[in-house]
């Protein structure tokens, strides 16, 4: 089978940015790479959390202006951390022909890391973009462990992660080859 990875951009929404730990480094990471995947024909999907504070018509819910779906690309509505589960994102990537998807966005340790395993469940080989996914600003006082030590820890699962018959990598967004089998 050859390769055709499609870009995903999941739950990057305007109410979503002020509890978003480095929003601009990361909505800067994610354009950047979206930007290279048009020019190289890839497609991108963007994932949109609704309920929760995100009512849809809302101005938070709209995806960041720096990441609006241009017009046609696909735009998945979910409702749950799991982009796939009662959405029709398998039906958009199998339309698309993608056999691998790079996952980009937020929250690292829910929507993120939920997608990602789905999709090798699914079988899509994955990369998941080192500095291209995020997660909340962390409270002093919690239980949570620091936000950039929660990245790195979800990057390093995703270096390690041992699952059959799949290409799994972790790249930084510049490392991104579009072209690359």
């Amino acid at each position: 089978m050859s390769h055709a990875p499609a870009l995903l951009v999941i739950d990057m929404q305007n109410a979503l940015l002020p509890v978003m730990h480095r929003p601009a480094a990361t909505v800067a990471a994610i354009a950047g790479l979206r930007t290279r995947a048009r020019a190289a024909g890839v497609p991108v999907v963007t994932v949109q959390h609704h309920g929760g504070g995100l009512e849809p018509g809302t101005d938070g819910w709209r995806v960041v202006p720096e990441l609006d779906p241009a017009p046609g690309e696909p735009l998945v509505a979910k409702t749950t951390a799991d982009a796939f589960l009662r959405t029709d994102l398998d039906t958009v990537l199998g339309s698309l022909g993608v056999t691998e998807v790079l996952i980009t966005g937020f929250a690292t340790e829910n929507c993120v890391e939920t997608t990602a395993r789905q999709a090798l469940s699914r079988g899509f080989d994955l990369v998941l973009v080192a500095d291209g996914h995020t997660t909340s600003v962390r409270d002093e006082g919690t239980d949570f462990v620091p936000a950039d030590q929660s990245i790195a820890h979800h990057n390093e699962i995703y270096r390690h992660i041992d699952f059959p018959d799949r290409r799994v990598r972790v790249l930084p967004a510049v490392e991104v080859d579009f072209s690359a089998g």
